[in-house]
């Protein structure tokens, strides 16, 4: 499940080719027009009888002369167009101005009395519609608002008026900075789901520029005190960027300017579109504005974006890259834009700790007495304030509350309900009851304009997706890092996950686990354990994936240690289900889930308690301090280290009794071999296919892999605490060498020999033709890959240089020939015969060490986000040498064995490998 998603925008999509609403102005044509306030356009013809469309007075002279010659009929009527083409009625009163702002004369027809059109005038064009516009010239209210328009009063005024919208926007909101927060409402197949965000959120505020407004963003990565002498530089040096330009239609009372805003959501710019989902632009004909609210704290704004084929043809929107959506053909879709004011009083932030756990953001003060420029990192949260400050336990003035979609099956909605107000226990440690409560959001009747996209509103939705996650992200104020919204995205076959996940670890243990479907109240409770992770995120919190290795091993496996404290002390750790647990531990089926545990609460009563002594977030430290120095005698309340870069083993995924990783890995592919047979039962039903089966054998493959991964992560590991100074002892320790040589052993007689536990006739030949090599070889491969990854074993060739002085230390040849002893060990046997999938291993082994000497380029086009984020090792490093020393042996080795080989096929492979040796260490024999 993730927790926070990342947004990034290709320059080859549509989105970047919009430009912002920004109009041209050519002031001979609107010159032209001030003095013609009647008759904007002429009605005249060309030579040949064809209606003619421009010109000038001394053009239509012309042309009249001309006309008359040949066309002696229409004298007349062209005499008397020309009369009335200099005779001007009077002008209606100009508009009111705001102070400051030059009258202009207006430039449209009359309307009637009663705010419509006048009769026989043509329709008007607004400014915005006009490219050659000259300066913005605001007309009478009511020609701009006439009486069909369709106003609601909140933040702003908003009016539609035909399928034009527009904003009345007070003179008290000018500057006000608020939050816009895209979505999608409803979405074509193949383009993500409904009510998920389009990108992320930002600050952005109106201002006006005499007869004109203009939408900024506001960015608070770089900040100073308006006090200190450098806020000046650091406003020039962090201008706010304009992404939308408006005339002034006309002004309301308190001058409260009127803006047209439709091609803002129907033409979206970049800032505001759907990202880089498509190369065009939307389709004006096609493309309307649908709903439009307006609160006393916000306005939504919904509208339909068509979006043509790119190219215009028939085919296919051509993503910039390969990893984003294809849609094919046109596309409709609808976006939903919440402006949102940010609170006049900002949340006090608190200061983050590397220490805890906390989601952040991040600011760059140019202000700080520090002699450099600081970076100030505030944790996000909510803002919870005691109704009775003086209570050691208060309700909050404002609770946290999350809305069941009620597009969420109705047998579910319990136990999400249930998976919220698991929360609550958290919060009463820092100070607040019921600060966390679920809602069933109002009916139609109750409330019409309830939306699960308003942002003002936290939902927990429910996706018909196939994809098997869940995701919790939140909207919060850069300002302090007060989170203002989340929706929590629940993608309906999460459940097929997380039953997948609940037998492959624990079906040995829970007999429901193997009734497909499994029960409702099973499913309910592991659906309730996801909502719970994901609020988690939500509140601010990070993954800690640290806290399942603090718990003594052999505690996982008591029943009265884990009905106490659980299996894993955060709800927030990947340590999902207790697959550790033997049937004689007598362990609970209920305590075989994870919970809200000890670390969430202490997490959250170091995030949330109020410190009401202080009144700056630097006064607090002290306390905080106080608090995140707990974690040196309660190990279960540490966090995850902050550079540790994959060398703590204690800080890995789907881990459980990860204290001890070799130890818990041998319980778990004890109950692996428990749930093989198992497999057949469960997954097998008269009249359905073998789909269950495959799907589930596949899953259990993967579930053995990622245990053995547990142990190569020892190899060149060190077990990490965060401390700050003043804390005693090291912030890294290196694992011992018994520890780190255990491991090696371990995975040589589990991962890297052959699984013949997986190898059941009655499951393969059910499911495939052929594929068993290929599973078992591509789980070894990863166990492989990880054991030799380039940062651990540049961490075996450091730690050994810097401990080599007593000896204790595992170093990069000794784990190399070790590797090798194992994977190439049937070289030592006075009868050499290798099987089939030992061979498969044996070749997995030698690409491994190719890819080390000799690797290959990576793949063409891939983005920087999905390239590996480590680089090859040092040239200066050990690590070639070392291969190439091994190879040097193993094929001295492979000589001497040959003679001893008793089978063709194993000495064809030993020859094949000699070949292959020399091919790696002379690259150049094989053109290379």
């Amino acid at each position: 499940m993730q927790s926070q998603r990342t947004t990034r925008q290709s320059p080859s999509t549509s989105s970047t080719q919009m430009q912002p609403l920004v109009w041209p102005h050519t002031h001979a044509v609107s010159h032209a027009r001030a003095a013609l306030p009647l008759v904007t356009r002429v009605p005249s013809f060309s030579s040949d009888g064809q209606p003619w469309t421009g010109g000038s007075l001394s053009d239509v002279t012309t042309n009249l002369a001309r006309i008359a010659m040949r066309h002696a009929r229409l004298l007349a009527a062209l005499t008397l167009a020309v009369v009335l083409f200099g005779c001007a009625r009077a002008a209606p009163a100009p508009a009111p101005s705001p102070p400051g702002a030059r009258a202009e004369e207006p430039t449209e027809p009359e309307q009637s009395p009663a705010g419509g059109q006048a009769a026989g005038a043509e329709q008007p064009e607004s400014p915005q519609q006009r490219p050659g516009a000259g300066e913005p010239r605001p007309r009478p209210y009511n020609r701009v608002i006439t009486a069909e328009a369709k106003t609601r009063d909140g933040l702003f005024k908003t009016h539609r008026v035909g399928t034009r919208l527009y904003f009345e926007i007070p003179r008290s909101q000018l500057g006000k900075e608020m939050l816009l927060v895209r979505r999608a409402a409803r979405v074509p197949v193949n383009m993500g789901n409904g009510g998920q965000e389009l990108g992320p959120s930002q600050v952005v505020k109106w201002e006006r520029l005499d007869n004109r407004v203009l939408l900024r963003t506001v960015s608070y990565e770089t900040v100073a005190d308006s006090t200190t002498p450098i806020y000046q530089a650091v406003r020039n040096s962090n201008n706010d960027v304009v992404i939308g330009g408006f005339n002034v239609e006309t002004y309301g009372p308190d001058s409260a300017a009127v803006i047209d805003v439709t091609r803002l959501y129907t033409a979206p710019p970049p800032e505001m579109g759907p990202g880089n989902r498509f190369r065009n632009q939307p389709d004006a004909n096609r493309s309307f504005i649908e709903r439009v609210l307006s609160f006393p704290e916000n306005v939504e704004v919904e509208a339909t974006l068509t979006y043509p084929p790119a190219g215009g043809g028939g085919g296919q929107q051509q993503p910039s890259s390969p990893f984003e959506p294809n849609i094919s053909g046109t596309a409709s879709l609808v976006m939903h834009w919440s402006m949102v004011k940010l609170p006049e009083k900002p949340m006090m932030p608190r200061l983050a700790d590397k220490r805890i756990g906390f989601f952040s953001i991040n600011q760059l003060d140019y202000g700080r007495p520090e002699q450099r420029a600081e970076e100030r990192e505030y944790i996000v949260r909510w803002r919870l304030e005691k109704k009775d400050p003086a209570a050691q336990v208060s309700e909050p003035v404002k609770p946290i509350v999350y809305y069941v979609d009620p597009a969420t099956p109705d047998w579910l909605k319990p136990w999400i309900r249930s998976g919220i107000e698991a929360w609550q226990p958290a919060f009463e440690a820092a100070g607040f009851r019921r600060a966390i409560i679920a809602a069933d959001p109002p009916s139609q009747e109750e409330d019409p304009d309830w939306s699960p996209e308003d942002a003002r509103y936290s939902v927990v939705r429910w996706f018909p997706s196939t994809i098997e996650n869940a995701v919790g992200p939140n909207v919060h104020d850069p300002r302090t890092g007060e989170i203002l919204e989340s929706d929590i995205y629940m993608y309906h076959n999460i459940m097929n996950l997380q039953r997948a996940w609940y037998f492959i670890q624990v079906g040995h243990l829970d007999p429901r686990a193997r009734m497909w479907p499994v029960p409702d109240s099973l499913m309910g409770r592991l659906v309730e354990f996801v909502v719970s992770h994901e609020v988690g995120h939500t509140l601010g919190y990070q993954h800690d994936q640290k806290g399942s290795s603090t718990y003594p091993a052999d505690s996982v496996r008591s029943a009265t240690w884990v009905k106490r404290m659980g299996h894993a002390p955060s709800i927030m750790d990947y340590s999902r289900f207790n697959y550790a647990a033997q049937p004689e531990d007598g362990i609970a089926m209920q305590d075989l889930i994870p919970r809200i545990g000890p670390w969430d609460v202490y997490t959250t009563r170091w995030g949330y308690t109020p410190i009401p002594s202080v009144s700056t977030a630097d006064e607090e430290r002290p306390t905080l301090d106080r608090w995140a120095r707990e974690q040196d005698a309660v190990p279960w309340y540490r966090f995850s280290m902050s550079d540790s870069r994959g060398a703590d083993p204690g800080d890995h995924t789907e881990a459980v009794g990860d204290a001890d990783p070799v130890k818990a890995t041998g319980w778990g592919i004890r109950s692996i071999k428990q749930i093989v047979p198992l497999l057949v039962p469960a997954t097998v039903h008269d009249g359905d296919d073998y789909d269950d089966l495959s799907q589930m054998y596949g899953r259990l493959i993967n579930q053995w892999a990622t245990e053995l991964r547990h142990v190569a992560i020892l190899v060149g590991g060190a077990d990490a605490q965060e401390k700050y100074a003043g804390q005693d002892g090291p912030r890294y320790q290196p694992w011992p060498r018994a520890r780190q040589k255990d491991a090696v052993r371990f995975l040589n007689e589990n991962a890297f020999a052959t699984p013949s536990f997986f190898l059941v006739d009655d499951v393969l030949r059910r499911i495939e033709v052929e594929g068993a090599l290929r599973r078992i070889n591509t789980a070894q491969a990863g166990v492989l890959n990880t054991l030799f990854n380039d940062r651990r074993l540049e961490r075996l060739i450091e730690f050994e240089a810097v401990d080599n002085h007593d000896g204790s230390a595992y170093g990069l040849l000794e784990m190399l020939a070790d590797v090798r002893g194992g994977i190439w060990s049937e070289l030592a046997s006075s009868r050499v015969t290798i099987d089939t999938y030992r061979r498969e291993l044996q070749r997995t082994y030698l690409t491994a060490v190719r890819n080390k000497l000799n690797p290959p380029a990576p793949p063409a086009g891939l983005p920087p986000q999905l390239a590996p984020q480590v680089g090859p090792a040092r040239a200066t490093s050990d690590v070639k040498a070392g291969f190439r020393s091994e190879l040097r042996a193993l094929d001295a080795g492979i000589q001497g064995a040959l003679s001893r080989v008793v089978d063709r096929a194993t000495r064809a492979h030993l020859e094949d490998a000699r070949d292959q040796i020399r091919d790696i260490l002379e690259p150049e024999r094989a053109g290379r």
